[in-house]
């Protein structure tokens, strides 16, 4: 739901509760900048190929802190869109400010995209515990034309999964779908590989950003149930959770990296039940 409709979520909330297993309200969703392909992703410099601009504010500052406080204040979890390392740091500045206000409680404020950020900013995303929700196919696209759009010291910390987890942040991956292919296959690709869509980053691109196999698969299993506080019901495959898994054809754990892009979903089990088979 959109963020600045953040009362009318919490009333129906408050009338009719957060939903079911198949449909829930998860909370509020708001915008700090554009995109990268559109050059309105929000830098605090200009754009290395258009000089006339550093991206678009797309929602006003004091509409965020007013926004994101009256959500929080209801209890509801608050998601924002950020890509550009400005949109992410004033986000974080209003996070900070909200959970100081407020006091501490359990909220998982949670970044989408967090594409581009400063060093100290992937500190503070770790040590203050909001998460970095990110679609890691958005890299292997991205960095076909990235430096030419930011210049190559900007490039540096984009799509920063690996400096992100070595500082104890939370990581959940998803696709952004429809804007990218929805298969979480091709993400654990990326997020592995950082192989552009191009061709011309066989080792990867940024490579030092790569992360395992077993990291990437946790961001999109035990990542995702965290995001939603779902993780004493999801994420895992454990006594007492939810039944609800994909059968592939090869282990990715014991595959070539470069080749997890082309193994298939034999099955799909969904709260126990089969709901789809390849056979």
């Amino acid at each position: 739901f959109p963020l600045g409709d953040w009362r009318r979520v919490a009333d129906t909330v408050a009338r009719i509760g957060r939903g079911d297993d198949w449909v829930w309200i998860g909370g509020v969703k708001g915008y700090v900048d554009g995109s990268l392909g559109s050059t309105t992703a929000l830098f605090y410099a200009p754009y290395a190929d258009d000089r006339t601009t550093s991206g678009v504010l797309t929602t006003p500052e004091d509409s965020l802190r007013r926004w994101i406080g009256g959500a929080d204040s209801a209890g509801l979890q608050v998601v924002v869109h950020a890509i550009g390392e400005r949109a992410n740091g004033l986000l974080l500045d209003i996070f900070d400010s909200v959970a100081q206000d407020h006091g501490a409680r359990d909220r998982r404020f949670r970044i989408e995209h967090a594409q581009h950020l400063r060093r100290q900013d992937i500190d503070r995303i770790a040590r203050t515990g909001v998460i970095a929700s990110m679609q890691p196919y958005h890299a292997a696209d991205d960095g076909r034309w990235a430096e030419k759009r930011l210049g190559p010291e900007r490039i540096r910390t984009t799509y920063a999964f690996r400096s992100l987890l070595d500082r104890g942040a939370h990581l959940a991956f998803g696709s952004d779908w429809t804007v990218a292919p929805m298969d979480p296959l091709l993400g654990i690709h990326a997020a592995v590989t950082r192989r552009t869509l191009d061709g011309k980053n066989p080792g990867g691109w940024i490579p030092e950003e790569k992360i395992t196999v077993e990291e990437a698969l946790r961001a999109y299993t035990a990542g995702d149930a965290y995001g939603i506080f779902a993780e004493d019901q999801r994420g895992r495959l454990a006594p007492g959770y939810k039944a609800d898994l994909v059968l592939l054809d090869q282990d990715l754990t014991r595959i070539a990296p470069e080749t997890i892009d082309q193994v298939h979903v034999r099955g799909t089990i969904l709260g126990g039940r089969v709901v789809f088979s390849a056979e």
